[in-house]
């Protein structure tokens, strides 16, 4: 790794109370070089926190905030091109500038990482067991590898691997997502670390094993004493698990502050944005979401002034002469004393300040004085939308149009062994007799965890074919019996909007293309294509003049806005929505889903919603279904579920999810599953949730205070 300025490393400070920072970061800069004369990209600049002996720091922001790149330059794991500047002090050592050989002997045994994926930060060669082992040895030559391993299958059974002594030999591709992060952790704490830094650890996992995570987590603490800096976009993580949150935007910490500080009194827009744009699963009416306008500023081309400025509802002129500095809440410097600097009158400097001073709030924002003294919240600043009722919504369900039908769904995948003479040996039960309906202006939730078979019930709908087991009904049209004819125009009525809009839509073509295309399918006139894909990139948020670009031009939610035009194209009656928001920000998330109401509102639309945030699911759905291993174990309509569910997986999927509302976090208990979700090629007899009942609930803040 190559830095800027290297400064002199200096002994680890003796002396040092409990309450000293283990880890302190100083005006931290990374920056890499543009190739072949592109302009340098500035991920970091001037990041400072410290973080004590037992603290746990959550550092947020939106994607490409500069939260990962930060740590990686901590941990010594940057690029050699990358040039870093600052300090970054381990117990008073600085080990920013040590060469490789340096921060291996600290990495693992002093500080160490968990990884946003397990699957690339565990080696497929090795077991499990020798990984964990090696973890051991390469700190600790004298220790014998008898031991080595005594304490590998101590670390699995640690973190709740069933059966350790067998699985110690196992490989990473023969764990469940879940279990390979229970392993990464178990290598972060198996030197009993002064630091741990987690890298979005839960974002790609189910709800009941984020639980089981940050329960982990929690042991890891305890087991260890260590610090941890814990680095999300999940606000409802936040809330529960941290001490103190650093708020991140366009490489910059812009507020920072207590966790309750930061969310009942954020002296910042976009912390204010933030959380206002996050749906809420404690609250049955929330009204519209509230989105930040606009999207993150290029790193290699940041606007003058504040970078959040262009996005800010309350931005003023002096915004845009000078970025802020993270100061103590009204602290900041007058208008008349931005405008005196960018003038080049004479003024005297702001005061310094302990950026590590911790116990105070600090906000960059030259109306965070102003905010405080009103009491502003996002509501007060940031425009809401009004989101009317549909149509339908007076009429009683019974007596609206059915849209859909499903009853007695199977979709049963064979297990085949052999090459030459190929014999069937199993059966993956993916979706093992289902029934739900959708009526007009209606949303149906398709809930459940990762291989419940949510989304072989969504292709067997989609195919429009008979299905292996059951029927299925569109707009009272039984799919089973239905002419190549047929099924061509029943495809006018029900449309999809899948879960990765850069992957459905098609490089090669611009925007009016994608969305023409099924409209030139279907025989429209070209004179009525061109009318309607302009009337659709309205309908949708867009810009006249985004007809021309093409999707790698767009951020993730502009893309995701295109893909609902497609699927709106042919004016259907049914919308399926694949996960639509689950890889947007919550800022960008909270657009799309606005929309999605407001189209529902003004088009009379029936959505059948496949999900795992239930946070969102509360927010637009009507009625819930909830799946296990390939049946439906409850359905009903949402309040009655979200508050009086019945099922134990329901009421376990219910207390998995966090609530971004700290004080309610703690006083919440939460139902931690043992395990994974049993195979669906060899399902339970009888009950297919007996096996997963057995659990342990915990109180999160309670018992982490208390310990």
């Amino acid at each position: 790794m190559s830095t800027d300025t290297v400064t002199t490393t200096d002994a680890p400070s003796t002396g040092r109370g409990d309450d000293a920072p283990v880890l302190e970061v100083t005006d931290l800069t990374v920056t890499f070089p543009g190739l072949n004369d592109t302009t340098d990209v500035y991920a970091v600049r001037g990041v400072s926190y410290a973080i004590s002996r037992g603290e746990v720091l959550g550092i947020v922001g939106e994607s490409g905030s500069g939260k990962s790149v930060s740590s990686m330059a901590a941990m010594g794991l940057l690029p050699d091109h990358a040039r870093i500047t600052g300090s970054v002090r381990l117990h008073g050592e600085e080990i920013l500038g040590l060469d490789d050989r340096a921060m291996a002997r600290k990495r693992g045994r002093v500080i160490s990482m968990v990884f946003q994926d397990p699957l690339s930060g565990l080696t497929p060669v090795y077991t499990v067991g020798d990984q964990l082992a090696e973890a051991v040895l390469v700190h600790d030559p004298k220790t014998s590898r008898a031991r080595a391993r005594a304490r590998a299958v101590e670390l699995l059974e640690l973190v709740g691997i069933p059966n350790p002594e067998q699985r110690y030999r196992s490989f990473p591709h023969e764990f469940s997502g879940g279990m390979r992060q229970r392993v990464m952790i178990a290598m972060a704490m198996a030197n009993d670390p002064d630091v741990i830094i987690c890298d979005e650890p839960t974002t790609a996992l189910d709800v009941t094993i984020q639980a089981q995570i940050l329960e982990l987590l929690r042991t890891a603490q305890r087991e260890t004493g260590a610090a941890i800096v814990m680095i999300t976009h999940d606000l409802g993580v936040v809330a529960g698990f941290v001490d103190r949150v650093l708020v991140m935007y366009a490489g910059r910490p812009v507020e920072m502050g207590a966790v309750d500080e930061i969310y009942y009194s954020s002296r910042m827009p976009y912390t204010m944005g933030l959380l206002g744009a996050v749906p809420r699963m404690d609250l049955d009416r929330q009204g519209a979401l509230v989105p930040i306008q606009g999207t993150p500023p290029s790193l290699s081309d940041l606007p003058p002034g504040c970078p959040f400025a262009p996005r800010c509802p309350i931005a003023q002129p002096e915004c845009e002469l000078a970025e802020p500095d993270l100061l103590p809440i009204g602290d900041q410097p007058s208008a008349e004393f931005i405008r005196a600097v960018h003038d080049g009158t004479p003024a005297p400097a702001s005061a310094a300040d302990d950026v590590h001073d911790t116990g105070v709030q600090r906000s960059a924002c030259v109306r965070s004085g102003e905010i405080a003294e009103n009491a502003w919240t996002a509501r007060d600043i940031y425009p809401v939308p009004e989101i009317p009722d549909t149509p339908v919504s007076a009429v009683r369900r019974d007596d609206r149009a059915e849209m859909l039908r499903v009853a007695e769904l199977i979709k049963h995948h064979p297990l085949t062994k052999g090459t030459v003479f190929r014999r069937r040996v199993g059966t993956v039960y993916a979706v093992d007799g289902i029934d739900f309906d959708i009526r007009e202006g209606e949303t149906l939730a398709l809930v459940g965890e990762s291989g419940c078979g949510k989304s072989s019930t969504l292709m067997q709908i989609m195919g429009l074919e008979r299905p292996q087991g059951g029927t299925i009904e569109v707009m009272g049209q039984n799919t089973a019996g239905l002419s190549r004819s047929a099924r061509f125009a029943l495809r006018r009525d029900m449309q999809i909007v899948f879960q990765d809009p850069m992957s459905s839509l098609d490089p090669r073509m611009p925007v009016f293309d994608i969305i023409a295309e099924p409209l030139r399918t279907h025989g429209e006139s070209p004179s009525e294509v061109t009318r309607r894909v302009y009337e659709l990139i309205d309908l949708v948020g867009l810009n006249t003049e985004h007809a021309t670009r093409f999707p790698a031009e767009f951020s993730g939610g502009q893309r995701q806005r295109v893909g609902i035009a497609r699927a709106l194209a042919l004016e259907p009656k049914l919308l399926v929505l694949d996960e639509p928001v689950s890889a947007l920000d919550v800022s960008i998330q909270a657009g799309v889903v606005n929309l999605l109401e407001e189209l529902q509102a003004r088009l009379g639309l029936a959505y059948l919603f496949v999900a795992h945030d239930l946070s969102v699911v509360r927010h637009i759905a009507d009625r819930v279904a909830v799946m296990y291993l390939g049946r439906i174990v409850e359905i009903g309509d949402t309040h009655s579920i979200y508050t009086r569910p019945s099922h134990p997986y329901t009421q376990a999927l219910l207390s998995a999810i966090p609530i971004p509302d700290p004080e309610k976090e703690r006083a919440r208990t939460h139902i931690v599953l043992d395990g994974d979700l049993p195979s669906p090629a060899n399902p339970p007899t009888g009950c297919r949730f007996r096996t997963g009942a057995r659990s342990s609930s915990h109180s999160p803040r309670t018992n982490r205070s208390s310990a």
